[in-house]
């Protein structure tokens, strides 16, 4: 099963899961002609809700690129994910509303066995759907799944407080369904903040994880005739798409034909591996014993005496087009790049007198 089949599949369990808390409630409502347990079984109806934006967005995802979108439709999750955060973050703060107002204006609980035993099997139920339903979409990357998977957790832990409160209430008459109702709102609050921080961080465009990225690079660089990776950038399309580029360092004496032949076998296992459309660049690295390669090693020399660069890579030069490069990729202390790049080359350019320097302060995209 497909990592889109897993998370549809899920989604109709929380449907289902509610579905039947929902008709249970009615029914318990009903036989105990109780309007409050009813109206309760409504609301499971409506917190079904998450579950079937899931499965829309889910869906929607999956139709296939077009001229207008060519990367496909992938990034409909983060805006499904978004979604449900929203529906948490806005029960979250009419939880504290109304928590706010029981601690100036406290009630006191009335509750019979038929509504503790209809709360008991709500708890349970939110809570074991509720973790099922977020592990999974741990697993499967999916935000949606997450958010969904923690709305029914908040719904089983304000359960359970109101429980607790009206236990104290009825023992020791003292009223802590306001206070606990506004600490668990807070609490919800802050965890619909960061439900959508992560959706809205993928569709702005964040930074992959410096493990991921260290691993792409050390399976880049596991091939014959890969002497360094550097400029490695991801954009994500998706949970399944992804497009990159990065730059290799190759020996200048390999033909055209054998470079052709790494950058490909580099793109296939790239794609085959992670799904990564992957665009690769060559740097030529100088050898032998050359003009080309002894610039090559002073440079290096001069752009090593500076701490504050932790990276160099792309040299070039041609006396033909009168130019001479590099790039460099500067630590955080680093905070002007004109000034650090204008340093360096007048550092340099006595080693290439009358030709034209560029030193281009690169930075770490993807870590």
């Amino acid at each position: 099963m497909d990592r889109s089949s897993q998370i549809i599949r899920t989604s109709w369990i929380g449907i289902v899961a509610n579905v039947l808390l929902a008709a249970f409630k009615a029914g318990v409502g009903i036989v105990s002609n109780s309007v409050a347990i009813v109206m309760d079984a409504v609301n499971n109806l409506s917190d079904a809700l998450s579950s079937v934006i899931t499965i829309v967005g889910t869906k929607l995802s999956q139709r296939p690129a077009d001229r207008k979108h060519p990367f496909g439709f992938g990034r409909i999750e983060y805006f499904s994910a978004i979604i449900i955060a929203v529906i948490v973050l806005s029960a979250g703060i009419t939880s504290f509303i109304e928590s706010v107002k029981k601690i100036f204006d406290p009630t006191e609980p009335s509750y019979t066995k038929v509504t503790l035993i209809v709360i008991v099997v709500a708890i349970v139920v939110k809570l074991v759907l509720g973790y099922y339903v977020k592990r999974k979409g741990e697993q499967l990357n999916s935000d949606a799944l997450i958010a969904s998977g923690s709305d029914a957790l908040f719904d089983a832990v304000i359960t359970l407080a109101t429980l607790i409160s009206a236990g104290v209430m009825l023992m020791w008459n003292v009223s802590l369904d306001g206070i606990l109702g506004a600490l668990i709102s807070v609490v919800i609050i802050k965890a619909g903040i960061e439900m959508l921080a992560s959706p809205i961080n993928e569709l702005l465009g964040t930074s992959i994880s410096a493990e991921f990225a260290s691993q792409i690079k050390d399976e880049v660089s596991e091939f014959d005739g890969v002497h360094g990776v550097f400029d490695l950038i991801l954009h994500n399309y998706g949970p399944d798409v992804k497009i990159g580029s990065l730059h290799i360092n190759v020996y200048d004496t390999m033909s055209a034909h054998d470079i052709h032949g790494l950058t490909r076998k580099i793109s296939m296992q790239m794609f085959e591996r992670h799904g990564i459309i992957m665009t690769v660049g060559v740097y030529a690295v100088a050898t032998g014993d050359n003009k080309q390669a002894e610039l090559q090693k002073e440079v290096l020399h001069i752009i090593a005496s500076h701490k504050e660069i932790i990276q160099v890579h792309g040299l070039y030069y041609s006396e033909a087009d009168n130019m001479f490069s590099v790039d460099i990729v500067p630590d955080e202390s680093v905070n002007d790049d004109a000034g650090i790049s204008r340093q360096l080359a007048e550092e340099i350019q006595p080693l290439v007198p009358g030709v034209n320097v560029f030193v281009v302060v690169d930075h770490n995209y993807s870590e």
